[in-house]
């Protein structure tokens, strides 16, 4: 098919209004919200607006959904609960991602196929399935339309994203339609950050070439992966924006309410932190997995007090690190007493994480001389190319890493403008 139907309720317009357009054109923009502080409640995500209209976008249509336990409504019930008893809406199966539907499983796990004892529903496994055979799912399962509403973390290397790209390309093969529905990027969309992927290293924490902190919502992602990755048989997708929501907002800004949208994503600060520190993911460091403060304490066996000062000596904006001692309960070091540093971010307007992690892997390697990376080199697979490590084992800096990386943001940021939905 040469046209993709992105159907977009326009954050500032009627709830009801939807507006067609050619896959990659984007012309239809979000208005910005005005006069709202912190806390206020003021954000309704694309459910909110979805259900408001009493699902008319969706009548007629056999409905799945790809969820998880972010998918909740103001007064967190999960949406799925909402739907499944609303005789407006036929909620026919859910799509459990990486975690599971219910989120119990942890990083690399799911939950497998069952039937959901709340509500009775079929709940397909969809974790590590992609082209045709996510496509066989969609099939087996009946319905028409997939919908899509997991809560995000704003970094390439989380997995959600590109599960949604996943669903793009099978619900393209199985002939069905998607339905995005949007909510903030946690971490505010301003601007895109570090890195873009080289393709050659696609896998399941980054498939195609966008920034390591993207500064997307899901619904603008699926907008820029329909129309620049899948142009050639594009999925029939419509996404429901939010009202509200500022680009320049942080989620505490939005009223709404947080859920981890994974076992190690406890809070919207890690989330702050994430898009960088996760890198040590790709070391033999402790990612502060199995601790309360994941991505914000980083360590290992060895290291000690000399770590925190050398990234303090070098003042990055909005960011101290304290020297810290941690014992995870699971993952690298279980049960083991480590030293490190804990990131504090005390301006987050200024504070760039990823900067800040390269910065610690570079501090980390000068001032503890066990410092190596995952023998897989899972460290390019992160960072989507060889040169960030390559670059820090020849003995380069931060700024030089940093500088190695903008050309190709700058045409990636270029690129992403034409999505964007929201302004503020």
């Amino acid at each position: 098919m040469s046209l993709s139907r992105r159907g977009v309720l326009a954050a500032g317009g009627a709830v009801g209004a939807l507006a067609a357009t050619a896959a990659g054109t984007g012309s239809a923009a979000a208005s910005p919200a005005h006069g709202h502080g912190p806390g206020r409640g003021r954000v309704r995500t694309g459910f909110d607006r979805l259900a408001a209209d009493g699902y008319r976008m969706l009548r007629g249509q056999k409905v799945g959904i790809v969820t998880n336990p972010t998918g909740i409504t103001a007064d967190v019930r999960h949406i799925v609960d909402v739907m499944h008893p609303d005789p407006r809406v036929e909620l026919t199966a859910v799509f459990g991602p990486e975690h599971g539907f219910r989120g119990t499983a942890q990083a690399g796990g799911s939950e497998g196929r069952y039937d959901d004892p709340a509500t009775g529903l079929p709940v397909y496994d969809t974790y590590l399935k992609n082209g045709r055979d996510l496509a066989d799912v969609f099939t087996a399962s009946g319905v028409d339309t997939v919908l899509f509403d997991i809560q995000d973390a704003g970094a390439r290397f989380y997995t959600y994203i590109w599960t949604l790209y996943d669903c793009l390309e099978a619900a393209a093969l199985a002939g069905k339609r998607v339905v995005v529905l949007d909510r903030p990027n946690p971490v505010t969309g301003r601007e895109a950050l570090g890195p873009v992927l080289d393709p050659a290293f696609g896998t399941f924490v980054g498939r195609r070439e966008i920034a390591q902190a993207h500064g997307m919502t899901v619904a603008e992602l699926a907008l820029f992966f329909n129309a620049e990755f899948f142009h050639e048989r594009p999925a029939r997708l419509d996404v429901v924006t939010m009202s509200g929501w500022r680009r320049s907002d942080f989620f505490d800004a939005t009223g709404l309410p947080w859920v981890p949208p994974s076992p190690n994503m406890p809070t919207p600060e890690t989330a702050a932190v994430y898009p960088g520190t996760c890198l040590f993911e790709g070391t033999n460091l402790s990612e502060g997995r199995g601790t309360t403060r994941p991505f914000e304490l980083l360590g290992a066996e060895g290291v000690d007090h000399r770590w925190a000062a050398a990234a303090n000596e070098l003042r990055l904006p909005g960011v101290a690190f304290r020297e810290a001692y941690f014992a995870p309960t699971f993952s690298k070091f279980a049960g083991k007493t480590v030293g490190g540093v804990q990131v504090h971010v005390h301006d987050r307007e200024v504070f760039d994480p990823v900067r800040t992690g390269i910065a610690l892997l570079v501090t980390a390697k000068q001032t503890w001389s066990g410092f190596a990376w995952r023998p897989d080199n899972w460290i390019d697979k992160l960072t989507g190319n060889t040169r960030v490590r390559t670059m820090i084992d020849a003995g380069a800096d931060t700024d030089a890493v940093v500088r190695a990386w903008q050309r190709d943001l700058s045409a990636f940021r270029a690129k992403r403008r034409k999505y964007l939905r929201y302004g503020g």
